[in-house]
């Protein structure tokens, strides 16, 4: 059997950021070294679906730049078999160790490559064969092809993820994207009550829109806007009627998060307050306890008011940066997940029959 055509390691590793574009799950270890060369490796074996040739994770440990420049069928069949052959000889300049055969197993092939579709594994194997199981999926395979030019590998990377990745990681996607371009003058928000609002165009307005329009709708019963401002503290817009009916005075010092919220379908209202964060300026501990004065003192106690950072995405830098500061006893919401919520719980663990 003739095998594949080769892309080196560092061609595969250039292209995998474009094939998994931000926004895609475990989009980190989607692309990272260690991807494009276990990719590399199931090329070079010629491990991809249909071929009925599969690699094990210890065999991309086994590799070294000297066998990798070796490409003529004669001498990658070769190593092929002596790479699955028990040995207790070490491989001078080999990729990586013995021991991180389970992390390349684990981090990179299960929990990415296959969640993206990108990998196959061999049906009908036992946990504890020796065999070989995994395989590049056919038409991920065929995005390495060398002779791809620049537009035809952008035409097909495109035509590979709206026939691999299911429509949740595709929104996912486009929902990123759209974030990171912006474009236009302004953005408009649509409120609750039906009225717009015009904001400067740009990730944070995205975030920002997205809460008011999204978030709202779907996690408050009877949503309300009292304030919304934008970078640099402008106030986007203050609804001063709605504050005082629910005896919130809101400072003139414009100390108030990114957004304020309202949420008038419970008994007691319940009041929210959102920081949005494309850079910096999360919901910590000090940013909560500031707030929380701001609340009690126009008569809201702690139940009833809740604290949330907004983040374009779980994947992205700001949310990776600013976790660890975030205050317990608060939430993050991403728009690329609107579904969900993440709680940074402040309370014990109560195990039920404990």
């Amino acid at each position: 059997m003739t095998l594949p055509a080769l892309l080196a390691w560092n061609g595969i590793h250039a292209r995998l950021p474009l094939i998994f574009p931000e926004g895609s799950a475990n989009r980190e270890r989607s692309i990272w070294e260690i991807s494009a060369k276990t990719i590399f490796v199931m090329l070079y074996a010629g491990a991809v679906e249909g071929a009925d040739r599969w690699i094990r994770p210890d065999q991309v440990t086994r590799m070294s730049d000297e066998q990798a420049a070796l490409t003529d069928d004669v001498a990658r069949n070769a190593w092929i078999k002596l790479s699955m052959t028990p040995s207790k000889t070490d491989v001078p300049g080999r990729w990586y160790a013995v021991n991180t055969r389970e992390s390349i197993r684990d981090d990179t092939i299960r929990y990415a490559l296959i969640q993206n579709g990108a990998v196959v594994e061999r049906p009908g194997l036992s946990t504890t064969s020796p065999a070989g199981r995994y395989a590049l999926q056919s038409d991920f395979a065929a995005l390495f092809a060398p002779e791809l030019d620049e537009a035809t590998f952008h035409a097909k990377a495109t035509a590979w993820r709206e026939t691999n990745l299911n429509a949740g990681a595709l929104a996912r996607i486009a929902i990123v994207r759209k974030g990171a371009a912006g474009g236009g003058e302004y953005e408009l928000v649509t409120f609750p009550s039906g009225e717009t609002r015009r904001m400067s165009t740009g990730p944070s307005a995205d975030i920002s829109k997205a809460v008011i329009e999204v978030f709202a709708k779907k996690f408050l019963q009877k949503p309300g806007v009292i304030s919304l401002s934008e970078s640099g503290n402008k106030v986007v817009a203050r609804d001063d009627d709605l504050a005082k009916a629910i005896g919130l005075t809101i400072p003139a010092d414009k100390s108030l998060p990114d957004i304020v919220l309202v949420d008038l379908g419970p008994a007691h209202p319940l009041l929210i307050f959102v920081e949005v964060v494309h850079t910096d300026g999360p919901v910590n501990d000090a940013r909560k306890a500031a707030l929380l004065q701001i609340a009690e003192g126009a008569g809201f106690s702690s139940q009833h008011v809740a604290f949330m950072t907004a983040f374009l995405d779980r994947g992205g830098q700001p949310f990776r940066r600013t976790v660890s500061s975030l205050a317990w006893g608060s939430y993050a919401w991403f728009a690329s997940e609107p579904d969900n919520l993440i709680v940074f719980s402040g309370k014990p663990l109560q195990i039920v029959g404990g």
